[in-house]
């Protein structure tokens, strides 16, 4: 499934809350940046930032996320430091375009 997302999918979802499921419960994750790093015909790049609590602190790893919109995605999340909102992950997205013909 995640072959198939894109950035401009999940800027339609900014400012939205992911649910990451896990056996001790479930914790919000707000999308709060969408950023496209490459634009290349070949190459696709983009990366998401999502902020949750400061506590606890999620490992680096794929975890399960649900959306309404987007449904249940596994992604590799990374954390990247707290701010002002709570603790901060990162998702890169890095992958061959399918058809360089429709960037």
């Amino acid at each position: 499934m995640s072959e198939l997302l894109t950035s401009k999918m999940f800027a339609e979802c900014l400012n939205t809350v992911f649910e990451l499921q896990s056996s001790s419960g479930n914790l919000p994750l707000k999308l709060i940046e969408v950023m496209d790093l490459n634009h290349s015909p070949r190459l696709e790049q983009f990366s998401l930032i999502f902020s949750g609590p400061m506590t606890p602190v999620l490992p680096q790893r794929i975890h399960a996320l649900r959306h309404e919109k987007l449904g249940e995605l596994n992604l590799f999340l990374v954390p990247v430091g707290p701010d002002e909102q709570g603790m901060r992950y990162e998702v890169i997205f890095n992958r061959m375009r399918r058809d360089p013909a429709k960037s």
